[in-house]
């Protein structure tokens, strides 16, 4: 058993070579204050804008512009013989394959033949015996070594509190530059080794990390058996909403730091680009080049749907670049036992979630529905057992056979309509390709929306979306944002239905029907849109974690749940059951 007081032997890394990316001075700041949070930005690619970090480049806006570069350190020692004044070059890079270290200076001061490396920080100056937290001392010690590899000649470091105004001399004594090489060593090896660090335990420090809702420290933790309950998550709430355009003949253009949208029905309409998520165009819209090149620009998706609201497919900018999950998921993907685990809990997760449905909303005989729960709990028993993926789709669609002949039972009846309202509508059997009636049409346009937001939700945080491990791939099928779907089914696309349904807020006038299919009227369209987006924007507790987000941000802390269990951190991949 390891002790406390054991000796700690430091692994060199590999040396620099090749092609390999040197380490930026300020990732190996990131990786003495949160190994994590070093590996999720360097390796994975992660980053997340916050109050501090926005505060952190306006502090940086003046000494990031370069001026005049640092005298070369022979010329350096004659200006300092002559008495010639204090030399100040702004954002100087400096790189060295030795340090495997990259860095840009805030500012490097020469003065009397020597170089003072001066980094800016937000922020008031620590009250603490050495001045300066030892990330930072790290920081301003590798930007020494670097001028000094360069043949400067660096005494000391400093460290400018732009909130405070205050400057705090950093001395770079040998136990500094010992554990700024140890800092260097210790994040490569890391690196090499694709070895993700664990979260940090209870820290206080993560409630206000940028990266939070990234690395989901807690829940991480307690889904490996930490008896900590988790904090809730410190999230902005959701101010960037989905812009849908629906208007046939509309127009998408930009202006400005805007979107313009024009139809001939509403006249002309702007959205400021800050307060988008991702833009939805159904049927005829037309988008200009100028809007979607911004638009992929700032990383916010667009999503093209026939007119009745089938997903067809997306446009997104470079997209995310952790090549490490991509790479995980891949891997599962060709493991069929893998897959078939992950499908059996999937589908048992289905099951579960359209029993719940089943439970909270019955309007039939009592009877009738204790009938369809027994035989959806001995469905959902069933899927735990099966040995092959065409099993598992026998009993999938068992269960949802069961499912759908209930669905009737969860919708107004004709004794419950109120003098002059037209008859409810009826639901006979689930059909599709093209659905036959209101409510299959209704269903359709449900699924192929949450299919869009999963879409855009597994792309968000690396993953491949056409890439799944129950639904076959296909050319241009989102396999991947169709198995995670299928637990959201019920909780999310049936219940809008219900809902529109028996409130009465799209009712039979909503509809066209004719031999091609049903569909729903522009207007109806737009309600049935509204209320889906409404109830994204429902809160409700994590059945898990215990704490309450939106029913948006659950598909994401999903997405990035399964992204955590494809890299190995989580033994199982929690789906979301609530009670």
């Amino acid at each position: 058993m390891p002790t406390d007081d054991q000796l700690e032997f430091h692994l060199p890394a590999p040396p620099v070579s090749g092609d390999m990316p040197l380490i930026p001075a300020r990732m190996v700041n990131e990786f003495v204050y949160c190994p994590r949070l070093a590996y999720l930005m360097w390796t994975q690619g992660e980053w997340a804008e916050t109050g501090d970090t926005v505060e952190g480049h306006r502090v940086h806006a003046r000494v990031d512009k370069p001026n005049a570069p640092l005298p070369a350190p022979e010329a350096l020692e004659t200006e300092a013989a002559s008495a010639s004044d204090k030399v100040v070059s702004r954002s100087l890079t400096l790189s060295s394959t030795a340090l495997g270290v990259i860095a840009r200076l805030d500012i490097a001061e020469a003065d009397d033949g020597v170089v003072t490396p001066v980094d800016y920080k937000r922020g008031k100056r620590p009250h603490i015996a050495q001045g300066v937290y030892e990330p930072e001392r790290i920081q301003i010690c590798l930007q020494a070594l670097l001028l000094e590899e360069h043949g400067y000649r660096v005494e000391e470091g400093a460290i400018y509190y732009a909130e405070s105004r205050e400057r705090v001399r950093v001395a770079l004594d040998d136990s500094l530059r010992s554990a700024a090489r140890i800092a260097v060593s210790e994040l490569r090896l890391t690196v090499s080794q694709s070895r993700i660090p664990p979260p940090l335990k209870d820290s206080p420090k993560c409630p206000r990390c940028a990266l939070v809702t990234v690395c989901l420290p807690d829940e991480v933790r307690s889904l490996s058996g930490s008896s900590l309950a988790p904090r809730m998550i410190a999230v902005p709430p959701d101010e960037a909403l989905p812009l849908i355009v629906q208007s046939q003949h509309a127009r998408v253009g930009k202006e400005g730091e805007t979107l313009k949208i024009t139809n001939e029905e509403e006249g002309e309409s702007q959205v400021r680009f800050i307060d988008i998520s991702d833009v939805a165009l159904y049927g005829n819209v037309s988008i200009t080049t100028p809007a979607l090149a911004a638009l992929l620009e700032r990383e916010i998706p667009v999503t093209f749907h026939s007119h009745s609201g089938w997903f067809r497919g997306v446009a997104h900018g470079i997209g995310h670049r952790n090549v490490e999950i991509r790479t995980a998921q891949y891997r599962m993907s060709f493991d069929e036992a893998a897959c078939l685990r992950f499908a059996r809990e999937l589908v048992a997760a289905k099951i579960t979630n359209q029993r719940t449905i089943l439970r909270r909303n019955w309007r039939g005989p009592p009877e009738e529905r204790q009938e369809a729960l027994d035989r959806l709990e001995a469905a959902r028993k069933s899927a735990d057992g099966v040995a092959t993926l065409a099993q598992l789709l026998g009993v999938e669609g068992d269960a949802a056979a069961v499912y759908f002949r209930a669905f009737a039972g969860l919708l107004k009846s004709p004794e419950d309509k109120g003098a002059g309202e037209l008859a409810p509508f009826r639901f006979d059997a689930r059909n599709r390709r093209p659905p036959t009636d209101p409510i299959n049409a209704m269903l359709s346009l449900a699924y192929a929306m949450l299919t869009r937001h999963l879409t855009i939700a597994s792309a968000s945080v690396g993953l491949d979306p056409y890439r799944g491990f129950y639904h076959a791939p296909r050319y241009g099928r989102p396999a991947l944002a169709l198995d995670l779907m299928e637990p959201f089914r019920a909780i999310i696309a049936d219940s809008v239905v219900l809902s529109a349904v028996n409130t009465g807020e799209v009712g039979p006038n909503d509809f066209v029907v004719a031999v091609t299919g049903t569909a729903l009227t522009q207007a109806g369209r737009r309600r049935f849109v509204e209320a889906f987006e409404r109830r994204l924007s429902q809160e409700t507790t994590h059945p898990v974690f215990g704490y309450q987000v939106s029913m948006r941000r659950m598909l994401l802390v999903q997405a990035r749940l399964l992204s955590r269990f494809l890299l190995g951190e989580l033994p199982t991949y929690p789906h979301y059951l609530p009670r």
